[in-house]
């Protein structure tokens, strides 16, 4: 099945064509953006200009010809801040039914809270508690949630589009203007945020181009400029604000030829910089995690789980990163039973070698996910299938990691075979030395536990690690002919014992008899 989902917003519209699997997954297959700016000077006089109804109609018209292209079954659109306060709002949505056939629903600032905290709940890796923070054109929204369950939406008319035509008077922005637009961010917001600190949350994320402007700017600040996507990368409160600072002491024309923020941005970014470094002084949030999914995604979603008449049940804590590994080990067509074998065989030998690698939780949960994924890249070919799982790994969107981490588990599964990891490999390279170290590690793990199952027929069950005499041994447990097996592991303890920096030895045990090989 093919969904669309369109967003008109009040700064910007988009549309995500999308190929929905049976198992409620979906698969992007194309996207569309265009600043359309509804909200300007309906935000102030209340009704839709003509130049804005004449963009949004073009806009749309595109998307009617993108829908029909793909042969979308369904399509999917929301209406927020702009059209929701103009008094010729319905007027506008009328001419959309009439000539493009789609019929946006209008929702509320609370709905489109929930929506958003949707699609960063399946697409980012949730702790516990997490604040949700969405700057629109005409809106901001927090919401506050644990799992599934939302405990409180707070949408605010503190959008980026709205202050700066209510506030922006000066180019640079003056102190004035300044502690104008901080003083109606605290009337309309700040008792919500020192509520939601009151209350506690592990994480705050940011979803909405603005967010994302901010933060590409803030990673640079931090000396980091990411290659790639912005989903799930950390920047820091402090690097917030150094932004701020300096979007708010340049003009128009230096905002508009800095690197990496588009141009057509540059007007009301400085206010979205404000709103966003206020309310993570508010909400005493230290750092901020950036997410791609916003509203459109989490339309999607809704539709998919549907609460009435689910296509798939909804899941009280997805666990996203299982989830995404799963699906990209599917679409790459892998040996389900090997792979989860062999993920299950590393997982043990880093539990029982925990003490010595002293690796913490996030490392095992990498290893998991290269574990699983290490033999995908035979779906291109065998020979050199490793540096195929590592440019499968590296590009089939995994989601609830961070750039870093999907490197790590990229290069992990390089690594189950051929060279180890050499400083002139330009990825390796490029980790930091504490990412390096789990990569040799984790990496020599994956390669062990996969010469246990060199056969794919599990005859090693199960692998605990034992010492004596102050000699670790990795003790397999096995079930049949494990002399091939036993022969690989050999071959590869060597690495491994580099890696722990200490001997180590393998012993194999009947599982039956209990007799020792």
């Amino acid at each position: 099945m093919k969904l669309a989902a369109i967003d008109l917003g009040t700064n910007s519209f988009h549309a995500v064509i999308v190929e929905v699997k049976p198992s409620g997954r979906f698969e992007v297959i194309d996207r569309e953006k265009d600043m359309v700016r509804l909200g300007d000077s309906s935000l102030a006089s209340g009704r839709l200009s003509d130049p804005a109804f004449r963009r949004g109609l073009r806009a749309l018209r595109k998307y009617q010809r993108i829908v029909a292209n793909h042969r979308v079954e369904r399509t999917l659109a929301v209406a927020t801040s702009a059209i929701r306060e103009a008094a010729n709002g319905a007027e506008f949505l009328e001419r959309v039914a009439r000539e493009t056939g789609f019929r946006p629903r209008v929702i509320s600032g609370e709905e489109e809270g929930r929506l958003v905290y949707l699609a960063a709940l399946h697409s980012v890796h949730l702790p516990d508690r997490a604040l949700v923070v969405d700057i629109g054109g005409g809106s901001v929204e927090m919401v506050l949630g644990s799992g599934s369950r939302v405990e409180r939406v707070v949408s605010g008319k503190v959008g980026c589009l709205r202050l700066t035509q209510r506030f922006v008077r000066s180019d640079p922005l003056s102190p004035a203007d300044e502690a104008h637009l901080v003083a109606q961010v605290a009337a309309t917001l700040g008792e919500a945020a020192a509520d939601v600190r009151r209350r506690g949350f592990d994480r705050l994320v940011g979803t909405s181009g603005t967010v994302l402007a901010v933060g590409a700017l803030a990673l640079a600040e931090m000396g980091r400029r990411p290659r790639g996507a912005l989903h799930h990368q950390v920047v820091s409160r402090e690097a917030v604000h150094r932004v701020r600072r300096r979007l708010v002491e340049s003009d128009l024309r230096e905002r508009r030829h800095l690197p990496g923020l588009d141009p057509e941005r540059a007007d009301v970014v400085v206010a979205g910089a404000v709103v966003l470094d206020e309310i993570l002084g508010h909400t005493g949030a230290s750092e901020l995690l950036l997410c791609e999914w916003a509203l459109r995604e989490g339309v999607l979603l809704d539709h998919i789980h549907g609460r009435t008449h689910p296509l798939v049940p909804t899941e009280p804590r997805p666990d996203v990163r299982r989830r995404s590994v799963q699906h990209l080990g599917e679409r790459c067509q892998f040996d389900d039973v090997h792979a989860r074998h062999v993920a299950s065989l590393s997982l043990q030998m880093f539990d029982g070698l925990a003490g010595e690698h002293r690796l913490g939780p996030e490392a095992r949960g990498l290893l998991e996910g290269a574990a699983l994924l290490h033999d995908i890249g035979r779906h291109l070919s065998y020979p050199r299938h490793h540096k195929h799982s590592y440019y499968l790994v590296k590009n089939g969107g995994l989601r609830g990691f961070s750039p870093e981490e999907i490197e790590t588990i990229a290069l992990v599964a390089r690594y189950h075979r051929g060279s180890r990891p050499r400083r002139r490999h330009r990825g390796y390279r490029e980790l930091p030395g504490k990412a390096r170290r789990a990569v040799r590690l984790l990496s020599a793990l994956l390669r062990l536990a996969e010469a246990l199952d060199r056969s794919h027929r599990q005859v090693v069950v199960a692998v605990e690690v034992v010492e004596r005499a102050r000699r670790l041994s990795l003790r397999c447990q096995v079930r049949g002919d494990a002399e091939l097996e036993k022969e690989g592991a050999l071959r590869h303890l060597g690495l491994l014992a580099l890696e722990l920096g200490r001997p180590l030895g393998l012993t194999v045990a009947a599982l039956a008899a209990g007799r020792v090989a």
